[in-house]
Formats: C-alpha cells, sequence, structure tokens
C-alpha cells in the first residue's frame, strides 16, 4: 500500500504526525474489528461470539473510550451471527466511538436535548447517540442521499428506540428549524484518507483535488446547518480525513466566519489521542493515528454557538398532521406495549405507530419542515379489532415484555432469518416473537398445523 506523497507532504508540520511510523502501519496489513454494544439489549459479552468445535476463539476487549466498545481479536461472520440482526451490537469503527466521549463532556446528556444526527447513514454515530441521550431526549437521525435513508432505517429499528426520527433531507432544509436542536453532529463526507486501511482501494480515488472538493462541500454543508443550532448549543464536526485543510482549517473557518467559541476536550494519556492546534483560531481538534492506537484516521473538534440573545429561541405548538387512534383502537394496541400510557399513537396509511409523548409537538414540527422516513416505532395493522404485529414492534425496547416468546438454538434463528420453515415444538397458538440468548428477532404465527414465518422478506440473510 503506498500513501500518496502529497498526502505525506501536507501532514509532515501537523502535529503528532510520523511518517515512518504512519508508512509502516498502513503497510502492515493489520486489519482492526470493533463492535459496540447495545447497552437497552445485553448479551454474554464472554460468550457471544464463542463457537463450538471450532478452534478459533475470538476474544473480546475494551475500547478504552467507550464503555460499549470492544475490539475483537477476529472478524467473525456477522451475517451468521442472529445477535447481530435482533440489534445487540453494531459494527463501528473504534476511532469513531470517541464521539460519545466527546459529547459527555461537552454536554450535559441528563437533560432532555434536541439532537441531530445530520450524516447519519448507516447509523453507527445514531446508534450511539442515542444510547447516549436521555429516554426524555429526541434525536432526528437525517441521511440526505435517500438510496441510503433504508439502511439508516433498518439499523435504527434494530437498535429498538423509540424516541428516533429518520428524515431524507439537504441541510439547507433544517433553516426552516431555526434554533431547535441543542446539538448538531456533523460526521461530514470527506476525502477519506482515514480509511486506506480498511479500504485500499480508496487510495485510487484520493487526490488533492478532491481534498479541495470536500472542503467546500463541508464548509457549505455547516453554514447550512448552524441556523438550526440554538444559542448556547454544540456543534460536533468530525471526518475520517488527515487532511488539515478538512479539519483544524475548517476549525478556524468556523471560529472566524461564525459566532461559536471551541471547546476543549480532556483526553487520558493511555489514549494516546493527539490534540491538536488550530493556527489562527486556536481551536482544539483531536487526532486518531493508527500507529498511536487501535482505530483508523479521524479528526473530531467541538464548539458552542455563543448565546447573542437574553431570550430563549421562541417555540410555536404545530397542530400535528397525523390521525390519532380512538380509544377503541388503543384498547386494541396497548397490550403490546410497555407503559403504554407512556405513548401517544397516530395512524399512517392503516399502520399503527407510537410515539413517545414528550415528543408529540416536537414531531409536528418536524413534520411541518422535513421529509419524514421513519418515526417512533411501528406497530402494526389493527383488522377486525386485532393488531397483526409489525417487525419494528418486535424488535424495539418498547414491547411488553410478557408478550409470548420462545427461545430456539442458533440453527432454528438462521433457518428464520433466512425466511425458512423452521420447527417449533410447542402448543401455543398465535403470533409469538422468536429470541436467541433473550434477543428478539421478530414473529412467528403458530397455527393448528403449520409455523408463518414473519421475518421482512427484504431483510433475509441471503448467503448459506
Amino acid at each position: 500500500m503506498k500513501i500518496p506523497s502529497a498526502l505525506i507532504d501536507s501532514l509532515i508540520e501537523t502535529k503528532g504526525f510520523d511518517k515512518e511510523a504512519f508508512e509502516k502501519v498502513h503497510q502492515s496489513g493489520e486489519q482492526i474489528t470493533s463492535i459496540r454494544f447495545n447497552s437497552q439489549k445485553p448479551v454474554d459479552k464472554s460468550t457471544i461470539f464463542f463457537v463450538e468445535n471450532s478452534k478459533e476463539v475470538v476474544d473480546v476487549y475494551s475500547v478504552p473510550w467507550n464503555a460499549n466498545g470492544y475490539y475483537l481479536s477476529l472478524r467473525p461472520s456477522f451475517t451468521a451471527d442472529p445477535l447481530f440482526h435482533g440489534g445487540a451490537y453494531y459494527v463501528q469503527e473504534a476511532s469513531s466511538m470517541f464521539l460519545e466521549e466527546g459529547i459527555r463532556q461537552a454536554i450535559d446528556l441528563s437533560q432532555p436535548l434536541r439532537v441531530l444526527d445530520l450524516c447519519a447513514a448507516p447509523g453507527g454515530k445514531s446508534t450511539l447517540l442515542q444510547s447516549a441521550i436521555s429516554d426524555k431526549s429526541s434525536l432526528v437521525s437525517n441521511e440526505v442521499i435517500k438510496s441510503r435513508v433504508t439502511v439508516l432505517s433498518e439499523n435504527i429499528t434494530k437498535w429498538g428506540a423509540a424516541n428516533v426520527v429518520v428524515t431524507n433531507n439537504d441541510p439547507k432544509d433544517f433553516q426552516r428549524l431555526p434554533g431547535y436542536f441543542d446539538l448538531i453532529v456533523v460526521d461530514a463526507p470527506c476525502s477519506g484518507s482515514g480509511l486506506f486501511r480498511k479500504d485500499p482501494k480508496a487510495i485510487n480515488e484520493w487526490s488533492e483535488q478532491s481534498v479541495e472538493m470536500c472542503s467546500h462541500r463541508q464548509q457549505r454543508i455547516l453554514a447550512d446547518i448552524l441556523p438550526a443550532l440554538k444559542d448556547g448549543g454544540t456543534l460536533i464536526y468530525s471526518t475520517c480525513s488527515y487532511s488539515p485543510s478538512e479539519d483544524e482549517e475548517i476549525s478556524d473557518w468556523l471560529i472566524n466566519d461564525f459566532e461559536l467559541d471551541a471547546i476543549q476536550l480532556q483526553l487520558k494519556n493511555e489514549w494516546n489521542i493527539i490534540e491538536t492546534t488550530a493556527s489562527k483560531s486556536k481551536a482544539k481538534g483531536y487526532r486518531f493515528y493508527p500507529d498511536k492506537l487501535k482505530g483508523e484516521g479521524f479528526f473530531i473538534a467541538a464548539f458552542r454557538k455563543k448565546n447573542l440573545t437574553d431570550s430563549a429561541n421562541r417555540e410555536s405548538v404545530v397542530k400535528g398532521k397525523s390521525l390519532r387512534l380512538t380509544s377503541k383502537e388503543i384498547d386494541v394496541v396497548k397490550p403490546w406495549v410497555k407503559k403504554w400510557d407512556d405513548f401517544f399513537f397516530i395512524k399512517q396509511n392503516d399502520e399503527v405507530i407510537a410515539i413517545p409523548s414528550h415528543l408529540e409537538n416536537d414531531l409536528a414540527m418536524l413534520q411541518s419542515a422535513l421529509y419524514i422516513k421513519k418515526a417512533g416505532v411501528k406497530l402494526g395493522v389493527i383488522i377486525r379489532n386485532e393488531l397483526i404485529p409489525d417487525h419494528e414492534l418486535a424488535l424495539s425496547n418498547i414491547i411488553n415484555p410478557m408478550t409470548a416468546s420462545i427461545e430456539v438454538d442458533k440453527l432454528t434463528a438462521l433457518e428464520y432469518l433466512r425466511k425458512q420453515e423452521i420447527s417449533i415444538d410447542s402448543n401455543y397458538k398465535g403470533w409469538v416473537l422468536l429470541s436467541y440468548q433473550q434477543i428478539k428477532l421478530g414473529w412467528i404465527k403458530l397455527l393448528s398445523n403449520r409455523i408463518n414465518n414473519y421475518y421482512p422478506k427484504e431483510w433475509r440473510i441471503i448467503n448459506k
């Protein structure tokens, strides 16, 4: 693997850059695998990747800057792991998990917050943000590229949370919500040099021109989104690029052109994360070099929007667009939902959706300004006073724990995930959750003469 000489030259004066060590680690061929567990779907971490009669043992050990992050000594087949499909963990690059540490230091996560993940697909940072914020907070997970919104929605569904709204909008669309968000995370599209080890083909796509193009795009994105950040709100900016023009120089531009103050984060020496200082604004940024830590190339910086007015941001109550359920319909769905009185229920195209009560006005405001792909948890369709449950409900954290469930072995779980016929010895009749190691995978319906597999066709495992 030959690193472009123009990239090397641009980094010579950058703090923490060691040319020899940097090139050596890229030549090593080392691949690092890391995952982040879902705290709402606990599993036994010591045995999660144990394979009976296998000579290979997958050791699991902690990512130092994230409590739920873990390295794996080998890369198992995630596709063949039912726990992956059930949302027990997310496969995420370790350096980017530092986002949680950054926001914990920059903002009070115990408070009700409105959070925006602007460039969200495929969902790694959104699921991390959702796990970090309080139950009374809301997360808008946005992806501008329409083709990527489907996988984002799927990963949010697997994570199981109800306080997330998935949108498909350009950054400038959020100017319809001035001063709305307490925290905005912009993991900006970049030239991708930090991921050369993971994707060597990216080297062929890198050029000084692409760096310049990305820098201009990053500025446009940030300029478009900043009006939606409230006074006193927090902006987190990150890239997977080493280029100063996409990192520290963006910090200089933000401080110079907008009413922002840089936030300095506290690091532990053993993390080996390099704190840098932007040349003009002296804003602090944080670089992750793969020759110094177990992770890929990453840059992150935090900013606070200045309080320019004495009064709080004004908000208006917006009348919701969605059809509310009747009391009779609510009686049908409430046995399926844990703490059902913490939610309000709407109907869209006959599908019943549960939304946390504290988000009622927020949802109406978002509906008035944005294109919404997914909100809350889809419960299913009511037919003849019976709920036909949806897959979202099966994977959600709001499902009634008393819902009928059957635990199966791995072979049966994989047959289910391939949408094949499965065999279960049970006298129960009706809708049943299928579980593997206590992680819900989806619905089956037990009938007198057969078992119907309701795993979504578009999600099924194709390979054997």
